[in-house]
């Protein structure tokens, strides 16, 4: 079977200016890999180059064995959901609304959603536990409320892959549970899911496989326990492999 998504010596970046080279990686269906390393180490850079909005600087990115460059857009925009670090938003839309632009490349170019895309935004916004706000506008709720609609709005285009930038970085305790345990329920669907965190201890939870970045290369990859140790951590962070093992301990006591 392909693989949902492979990066093969991928280099990335902006322009001239590559941020991490040498990347090779598989994801496979019904796979959940987190990606974990500090700020400007390049994990948004090298998720909107898997994503094909930033073109690499060396390498390819490669969907069910194709060349992502080679995939038409509406094809792409079906196989993969992108859920973004949350945003402000500039109109106010309401959050149904929002959530109906992931059926976009599902319903046609001049086609308006229809009652069963309706029924699968509700749907998703009822599994994420935000039902009540389907008519506030996206510009009034909270950035935490903003993530799930986001999340939401990816779950409805029904993709083979979910990539994630940091999702449950603005939520509070109870709706960063509820988005693992969702992740969870989509892995047990089927789905591969690629996502990253400044949380390890989240990645540690739910992670089949955990990628870690830093100085522009892929530092490490494999099972969660081998590959986020303390002292790779430590190492990945620039901090101390005591204070790690003690953050971590009383993270997952």
């Amino acid at each position: 079977m392909n693989a949902v998504l492979e990066a093969c010596e991928l280099s990335v970046g902006h322009g001239r200016r590559c941020v991490a080279r040498g990347l090779s990686f598989a994801l496979a269906p019904g796979e959940v890999l987190c990606l974990l390393g500090a700020n400007g180490s390049g994990k948004t850079t090298l998720l909107r180059t898997l994503l094909g909005m930033l073109p690499p600087l060396a390498g390819e990115v490669r969907c069910n064995g194709q060349n992502v460059a080679a995939w038409p857009r509406a094809a792409f925009a079906q196989h993969v959901g992108y859920v973004p670090q949350a945003h402000a938003g500039l109109f106010p839309f309401t959050v149904e609304d929002v959530v109906l632009m992931g059926r976009a490349a599902r319903v046609g170019r001049f086609s308006a959603p229809g009652a069963h895309d309706r029924q699968l935004a509700r749907q998703c916004l009822e599994m994420l536990g935000i039902a009540r706000l389907r008519t506030s506008s996206y510009t009034a709720i909270s950035g935490g409320e903003r993530q799930l609609a986001l999340i939401a709005r990816a779950l409805v285009q029904q993709p083979a892959l979910l990539v994630m930038d940091e999702p449950t970085a603005s939520l509070d305790f109870g709706n960063q549970i509820r988005v693992l345990e969702h992740i969870e329920r989509l892995r047990a669907g089927g789905m591969a899911v690629l996502m990253t965190t400044h949380q390890p201890e989240h990645a540690l939870r739910i992670a089949d496989r955990i990628a870690l970045l830093g100085g522009g290369r892929l530092a490490a990859i494999g099972a969660p326990h081998a590959t986020a140790t303390p002292a790779a951590l430590a190492a990945l962070y620039g901090v101390s492999e005591s204070a790690v093992a003690t953050t971590l301990n009383r993270m997952t006591a």
